[in-house]
């Protein structure tokens, strides 16, 4: 394979889209298309997800912050980065990283860099994700703190080793797929002082906001 490959836009003719479902974060859409201008057509259902934000947050001595929160469909409280959903409109994608981090860790960061982009489950669903590392950590003031609320009032945290969590993510003891696509990502790019990370407002086409061809389809 050529060095430098990449995933690329690939929209096929759409015949129809509908919003079968429509709940409080998230769309279930259906939608007919072909993947060409006569092809047989095909019918798929699909989350209209906004998006999201994750923070590998990482102090001086290189430990790495991991909050424990409940997560109810898999019955588990999972070891996980802070997070969160790009609900705001016209929010820009960073600042919403920083507004999670302060909600749901009570901290700030004066560097930021994308460590890496995904999509969560794209067979199901259009959740793009970006994954930020953050430095020069401080705590937000007390007066300034989010009262966090339902499964988020139960949030500890926890400095670990980047060697610790890459350990946990490799031996099966955590799941959540942010924090292992975070804490892996780290380690490599370590090795070069995370000279090759790109900054923070590096374009992130893939989320729905950043190209047209969504304009036929459901957008939130």
């Amino acid at each position: 394979m050529a060095q430098g490959f990449a995933d690329a836009q690939s929209p096929r003719p759409l015949l129809e889209s509908e919003t079968v479902y429509s709940g409080p974060v998230w769309d279930v859409v259906k939608e007919k298309f072909t993947l060409t201008d006569d092809g047989e057509p095909l019918v798929r259902d699909y989350i209209a997800h906004p998006g999201a934000v994750a923070i590998l947050a990482m102090n001086d001595d290189g430990q790495v912050l991991l909050i424990n929160q409940y997560r109810h469909p898999v019955r588990m409280t999972l070891w996980e980065i802070p997070a969160g959903l790009l609900d705001v409109d016209g929010e820009d994608f960073q600042v919403g990283a920083a507004r999670e981090l302060a909600e749901e860790a009570d901290l700030q960061a004066a560097e930021w860099q994308v460590l890496a982009d995904l999509f969560l489950s794209p067979g199901s669903s259009r959740e793009a994700l970006r994954i930020y590392l953050a430095r020069g950590i401080s705590d937000v003031p007390e007066e300034q703190r989010h009262t966090r609320t339902h499964e988020e009032a139960e949030i500890t945290t926890a400095w670990v080793d980047l060697d610790e969590a890459v350990q946990a993510a490799l031996q099966g003891r955590m799941h959540s797929p942010s924090a292992v696509a975070a804490v892996l990502a780290a380690a490599v790019a370590r090795s070069n002082g995370y000279q090759g990370l790109r900054p923070a407002d590096a374009p992130w086409p893939e989320h729905h906001s950043q190209h047209s061809s969504w304009a036929n389809g459901p957008v939130r």
